[in-house]
């Protein structure tokens, strides 16, 4: 493999795997228990003959096209031309939480696909390219925040039920508000996860995602970065800390990542801001 990357949640499995060989393998995976595999193909190009009961089939995978298949079916495909997938893996518990969550109990399953375009799927999944590859730098609040997201959509779209309209406003209260901020500043290094801030608030994650944004205008990552990049302007005002010092003070991995993120959100670097205050 070119890539081979992956992070681990605790409902659904992100990986990237790409290959640029022309010439590829026949695959063949059993039935097993765990569940579904969802990939999300990056690039153009890749071709799959697939094996079925009594027949055969064959599809040509385009930028942003997608499959959704059950592990529990045997599967067996001859593979041509490269390929650059982002693949989720969901457990049948995690599927069942995931539905839960979204107010579509009684959701099992996903309908199978087959190289249909889903964009919007594709740019939920593209948005975790940066976490597979530099993970030591990858907020848990982020990864968490986008796989609610991801699962959300999954069985709202392919899980074969009508998504309710939302019965209540998601708004927090003042206290749930004061809470999630309070245990996100603590861990200011973004290591919480959306779970852990909505279980001390009673909610789940996708309502809480939903409320913490009509709230405070921002999502519960969003609102980490905001923090982050207040609390480096205050040393970066008020110190000589080098700065590598006021990175890792401010929850970035190194100077480097603290780099990239304050000259993205401020339009300066932290050394030129420092200089220009």
């Amino acid at each position: 493999m070119a890539i081979s990357q992956s992070l681990t949640t605790a409902d659904i499995g992100i990986f990237r795997k790409a290959t640029g060989q022309t010439r590829l393998d026949q695959v063949k995976t059993s039935a097993s228990d765990r569940g579904f595999v969802i990939g999300v193909s990056l690039t153009g190009g890749h071709r799959r003959h697939i094996f079925h009961e009594h027949h055969a089939s064959s599809h040509d995978f385009t930028e942003n096209a997608i499959y959704i298949r059950d592990l529990a079916q045997a599967y067996t495909a001859d593979l041509s031309n490269p390929f650059d997938f982002m693949l989720f893996e969901i457990s049948p518990a995690s599927l069942e939480r995931i539905a839960n969550e979204a107010e579509l109990a009684g959701v099992t399953s996903l309908a199978a696909e087959t190289a249909s375009k889903d964009i919007v799927l594709a740019n939920l999944a593209r948005a975790l390219i940066p976490a597979l590859e530099r993970p030591e730098e990858a907020s848990a609040l982020f990864v968490d925040q986008m796989t609610t997201a991801i699962g959300a959509y999954l069985v709202q779209r392919y899980g074969g039920r009508q998504a309710q309209t939302a019965s209540r406003t998601a708004s927090l209260s003042r206290a749930h508000e004061e809470l999630a901020k309070s245990i996100i500043l603590e861990n200011l290094e973004g290591d919480v996860s959306v779970l852990d801030v909505a279980q001390a608030c009673n909610l789940s994650r996708g309502y809480f995602i939903r409320a913490f944004r009509e709230t405070t205008g921002v999502t519960p990552y969003q609102w980490l970065l905001g923090e982050r990049i207040k609390r480096a302007r205050d040393l970066l005002r008020s110190s000589n800390a080098p700065l590598a010092e006021v990175a890792i003070a401010c929850g970035f991995a190194d100077q480097s990542h603290f780099t990239r993120v304050f000259s993205a959100i401020v339009g300066a670097t932290p050394g030129a801001w420092r200089r220009n205050i």
